[in-house]
């Protein structure tokens, strides 16, 4: 094990609500990850993310004065070694997008337990996605309502299996070549298969796409 390696993993914890960071704290710091700081703020926690270079930013999605979507993006765009990790107490349709297209890293839901919480910390920091099992349950049940239940898609055709799969990937932040390696296709072919299920959905971008998924066809 190298020197890097051995150092422990940073973490800022952004929450509005202190009860919920003191929380926060106790469960990670037992696991051996030193939390650097805490923000209570969007602001707060972009100058935070800047001062500490944290490996992973635990936030909230809605902060006092903006969205933690936003944050999300600048403490990216400033550092790009930084994971974000989003918690909230609902699921949220404009950070799930953001989760699915690799500005963060993850979603997880505040009803997670103490290891789940944990793992996906870990996880993060690796470079994995993380999606929560409530966000990844909402998502299958999606996909297997666009994929069986042809009248809600808007030209009557339901999507085969394989398109079900691509689009899943797509809402995982996979880019096309990431997706042709896990499927073991092309990435020509992938370009094809969404091409087909925009046609089918009717919509022009990914996010399109798989703003459907989040949010049923």
């Amino acid at each position: 094990m190298n020197a890097e390696e051995s150092l422990p993993l940073k973490v800022l914890l952004v929450d509005d609500h202190q009860i919920v960071r003191a929380g926060l704290r106790s469960i990670i710091s037992r696991a051996g990850i030193e939390v650097v700081g805490e923000a209570g703020t969007a602001a707060a926690a972009i100058e935070e993310a800047a001062r500490l270079d944290p490996d992973v930013v635990l936030m909230d999605v809605r902060l006092p004065d903006g969205s933690g979507v936003t944050a999300c993006r600048e403490i990216r765009a400033a550092s790009p070694r930084t994971r974000v990790l989003f918690i909230s107490a609902f699921k949220d349709d404009s950070a799930l997008l953001a989760t699915a297209f690799a500005s963060a890293s993850g979603y997880l839901l505040k009803e997670i337990g103490a290891d789940l919480l944990i793992q996906a910390i870990k996880g993060v920091a690796s470079g994995l996605s993380v999606l929560g099992p409530g966000i990844v349950h909402s998502v299958i049940d999606n996909l297997r309502t666009l994929g069986t239940a042809s009248e809600r898609n808007p030209t009557g055709e339901a999507l085969t299996s394989q398109q079900c799969k691509v689009l899943a990937l797509v809402a995982d932040g996979k880019t096309n070549k990431e997706i042709a390696a896990a499927m073991g296709l092309s990435p020509k072919t992938v370009k094809n298969y969404l091409s087909t299920v925009f046609e089918k959905l009717q919509v022009s971008r990914r996010s399109e796409a798989v703003a459907r998924v989040v949010r049923g066809a």
